[in-house]
């Protein structure tokens, strides 16, 4: 499922414009300019699903490095201090990598 189909596509390329500069990214500010906080629960789980590139049904750190690509094919990579940082604020269990569970109530934040 392309991530457009649930979200406005202009503001996926206003924020990814936003953070455009390495170590500028702040999820929190992220999901509210792509208008994900105010989605339904579902719309959250398609969302994950789709950065959930391996199908695991977690966002493992390695995937989460490439996240604004799962917005836009054009969004960047994030860099290392930035992906630790969104590991650190999502994975409240401490197993390296984010459920889906986490994903929502970090989104909801």
């Amino acid at each position: 499922m392309a991530m457009s189909r649930i979200l406005n596509t202009d503001d996926i390329k206003k924020a990814l414009d936003a953070f455009a500069v390495a170590d500028s990214f702040d999820h929190k500010k992220f999901f509210e300019m792509v208008g994900l906080k105010t989605k339904s629960a579902d719309d959250v789980k398609k969302v994950f699903t789709v950065l959930d590139a391996d199908n695991s049904g977690f966002i493992e750190e390695e995937e989460l490095k490439f996240v604004l690509k799962g917005f836009a094919k054009d969004g960047r990579d994030l860099t290392d201090k930035e992906t630790k940082a969104f590991l650190k604020a999502a994975d409240k269990d401490g197993d390296g990598k984010i459920g889906v569970d986490e994903f929502a109530a970090l989104v909801k934040e």
